[in-house]
């Protein structure tokens, strides 16, 4: 009978740092996804409050105040790991959504002298500081989830990303057509980022040890699971060099990665093309109607819970190890949504119930690919888990951007249902190829790579074979010399040798023997 650990209580630091990591996805995304409504609220002030100044933005400039974000997004993934290893999560996450909030509350006046060209500069800005935010994320997660609770508290972070998107839709609408208008939107994303600023400052930590508020117990029971699978006693990540070489010929690092793209091109597809064909083919209003865009997101977040009980129940009693939980939730994730993208191509305008059913069990399923795949680089290596997700989400977000032009050449009417049945079918091979190769190679142990004195060790072998090498050469050049010297060859001298060893044989012989 194994004793009960001591894992402090019920809801500890850990589970505040979660809720932490949740809340920060939250006003990041608010910040993120509020252009949405700002810029049809800035652009025809009829459909919230009048009263504000309207600009005549046409749809080519909205849509560069959207994608901006991007632009600055994917430039500082890899910068965000780095940062977050160098200095920890604790000031990077600060700094990150600070500077996001102090730049969403000059829109207002910015816009007001620098139209449309300054609101995609601030937007750019506010995505080169919000790149840091999952990467630190991941990292955090990695220094503060005891291995059996990776799942459960990942997934808790993580349900940030469906919460934040209904959010930003349901409060900058209605800010909007309050009596603070559109500009309310940016003044209170402001507002929330800089309280949460607060609530961090004050109540995060980067490690346990190094948290105010943490019990012993708690402290003890993260630091001995988390050190029981891959830190030696007193590393500290910061401290561990990176080891890029390893990480870059990594097959399931790569196969992470690849997964994550796939991921991506499927969801950025559904977030951002399923409107404008239910729009064009189903003749249906999708901007007028708040509902229709905001349940697939509901339903993802409920999705989310089901995951997590479900994973937790099959983990906690034994019945599926990480690895088939895992390989599971994603596959479900991946194919049923592939195969309701192909489904709602073929959806006619007098289906429109069964287009919004499938559109949130798209969105609603896909939530999986969080405990299937999202948080796969804590398992790969708790050390550098903030470098591996900079990596991966610069891939990974560089497909939001290609997607929409992909598109584009391939939809050039937007009521024509076949041309859009290509994007969807093309949308569907990827998510089935990308868990495919998840499945073949994707890994949820541990890599080599990620022990501490993994490089010491690779560069001791290293010294170790180029001495044996040079010792050899030593040997070979002694015994070339010798054969020089004599001016022999090489049969010669093995002749030499062999008498040798017969005199030597004779002379150690008794005279009895000789005799």
């Amino acid at each position: 009978m194994t004793a009960e650990i001591n894992k402090g209580p019920m809801l500890g630091q850990r589970h505040m740092q979660s809720f932490l990591l949740f809340s920060a996805i939250v006003v990041n995304f608010l910040t993120k996804f509020n252009a949405g409504v700002a810029v049809v609220a800035m652009t025809d002030a009829e459909s919230s409050n009048p009263d504000f100044p309207e600009y005549d933005w046409n749809e080519m400039e909205r849509s560069y105040i959207l994608s901006s974000f991007f632009w600055g997004y994917i430039l500082t993934q890899f910068l965000g790991g780095w940062l977050c290893k160098r200095y920890g999560a604790r000031i990077t996450m600060f700094v990150s959504t600070l500077g996001s909030s102090v730049l969403v509350v000059l829109v207002p006046w910015c816009v007001s002298w620098g139209g449309w060209q300054a609101y995609c500069a601030l937007r750019m800005a506010m995505g080169l500081f919000q790149g840091f935010v999952f990467p630190c994320i991941h990292a955090h997660l990695a220094n503060w989830c005891p291995v059996n609770e990776r799942n459960r508290l990942g997934a808790l972070a993580n349900m940030g990303i469906d919460v934040g998107t209904l959010v930003a839709m349901f409060a900058s609408g209605l800010i909007a057509a309050s009596s603070i208008g559109w500009p309310g939107i940016f003044y209170v994303s402001c507002g929330s980022g800089v309280f949460w600023c607060i609530l961090w400052w004050i109540f995060g930590a980067d490690t346990p040890s190094k948290c105010n508020f943490i019990s012993e117990a708690e402290k003890n029971y993260i630091e001995t699971s988390i050190r029981s699978t891959h830190k030696a006693q007193g590393a500290s990540s910061s401290e561990i060099p990176v080891p890029w070489k390893a990480i870059w010929t990594s097959i399931p690092f790569w196969a992470y990665m690849i997964t994550k793209c796939c991921q991506s091109w499927g969801f950025s597809t559904l977030q951002t093309e399923m409107p404008a064909y239910m729009n064009g083919v189903l003749l249906m209003d999708m901007k007028k109607n708040a509902l229709y865009s905001a349940l697939p997101y509901l339903a993802s977040w409920i999705m989310a819970f089901v995951y997590l009980i479900i994973a937790d129940i099959l983990l906690t009693r034994g019945i599926m190890s990480i690895t088939g939980i895992r390989k599971t939730i994603n596959s479900i994730a991946f194919f049923v949504p592939a195969a309701a993208l192909i489904g709602v191509g073929f959806l006619d305008s007098d289906q429109k119930t069964l287009a919004v059913v499938l559109m949130c069990a798209n969105v609603g399923v896909n939530a999986g690919s969080t405990i299937g795949s999202t948080i796969n680089t804590i398992d790969l290596s708790p050390n550098h888990a903030g470098i591996l997700m900079g990596i991966a989400n610069t891939a990974s977000n560089v497909i939001p951007i290609i997607t929409p032009i992909l598109v584009g050449l391939m939809v050039k009417d937007s009521h024509d249902r076949q041309q859009w049945q290509t994007v969807f079918i093309i949308s569907a091979v990827v998510f089935v190829v990308g868990d495919l190769i998840y499945l073949a190679f994707g890994q949820m142990v541990s890599q080599p790579w990620d022990a501490p004195d993994f490089l010491d060790n690779q560069r001791s072998s290293k010294l170790q074979e180029e001495g044996n090498s040079k010792a050899l050469e030593s040997k070979q050049s002694e015994k070339l010399e010798e054969a020089n010297l004599s001016g022999k060859s090489e049969e010669e001298q093995q002749n030499d040798k062999l008498q040798e060893v017969k005199l030597k044989d004779i002379n150690s012989e008794t005279p009895s023997e000789k005799l």
